[in-house]
């Protein structure tokens, strides 16, 4: 059973006998229930963690670590207590702006970006590991145990997957730690990009990274030319092949993750609208005309 909030709150020692503790729920988010609690002068934040959040690939051990270390060089919101076993974080509440998807999508906010995907990548390793073709597999096996209805297309979408997954591994990738998670709800700026919600960061591939920014902000070409000219130097075929390809993953992997929460979850949101979203987007790249041409570019 998950704790109220009072019992959540009663277990954070910083806050025990405090008078006059304040709280107030934070909108957004379609896992989790958020609170920012003001006590003595400071705000923080508290996550009480969705029902059966294991079935998504949540590690709360894994999502702990990563952002403590994102935390400590100030990427993060700084962690300051983790309640076990629940698995709860407790975080220092950011004042700070969010970014909408017209301002973080121009040149300067994209080359801002890249420095702080940049850091991510280059911290120390991080525990979990994060193979979108893995999840998705994952993702598929528990949608079926749980009878959520496929599409009608998914043998498809499924051969195009293989596809992938067998020209990416041609150059397989150098694990590092990945956010994986860049939906735009989960930026803000306080005159620095910070990065929220590290639920699925772990050791994986940075074009899944590069790939999933680009799809939940859904950037045209001249913005996925800036995100890998400021990422790398120089914008190749194969990088932008492995970008579109991973991009199309990304898409994937967000619409077998709603259909998961159709079953399992008890929040007011239309998860299966939320899928059919993602699974039409995935299919307008699995089904571009050059989908071949970029098999054969990332060789």
């Amino acid at each position: 059973m998950p704790l109220t909030l009072a019992e959540a709150i009663s277990r954070v020692p910083q806050w025990g006998g405090k008078i006059g503790l304040k709280t107030t729920p934070l909108p957004g988010g379609i896992t989790n229930l958020n609170y920012k609690v003001d006590v003595d002068g400071e705000s923080y934040v508290l996550r009480i963690t969705g029902e059966r959040t294991e079935l998504l690939g949540i590690d709360r051990q894994f999502e702990h670590a990563a952002n403590l270390q994102a935390g400590e060089l100030g990427i993060a919101p700084e962690v300051v207590y983790f309640i076990e076993p629940e698995g709860y974080l407790v975080t220092r509440f950011i004042k700070a702006r969010p970014l909408p998807p017209e301002e973080i999508t121009t040149a300067p906010w994209i080359k801002q970006l890249t420095t702080i995907l940049k850091k991510i990548h280059s911290m120390p390793a991080i525990p979990g590991k994060f193979d979108v073709f893995k999840v998705v597999a994952d993702y598929t096996r528990t949608i079926a145990r749980y009878n959520v209805n496929f599409p009608v297309d998914f043998d498809h979408i499924t051969t195009r997957t293989q596809q992938a997954e067998s020209a990416l591994l041609v150059h397989p990738y150098k694990p590092a730690p990945c956010h994986n998670d860049l939906l735009n709800a989960n930026f803000l700026y306080d005159g620095n990009i910070r990065i929220l919600d590290w639920e699925y960061a772990g050791m994986g591939d940075i074009f899944f990274d590069l790939a999933n920014f680009s799809a939940h902000h859904e950037l045209n070409e001249d913005q996925m030319h800036w995100l890998l000219d400021y990422y790398f130097g120089k914008v190749t075929p194969q990088h932008l092949a492995r970008l579109k390809i991973m991009r199309s993953m990304s898409d994937f992997r967000e619409a077998t993750w709603a259909l998961i929460q159709v079953a399992v979850s008890s929040l007011d949101f239309d998860f299966q609208a939320y899928a059919n979203k993602y699974f039409d987007r995935m299919r307008f790249l699995m089904n571009n005309p050059e989908w071949d041409q970029w098999m054969m570019e990332v060789k």
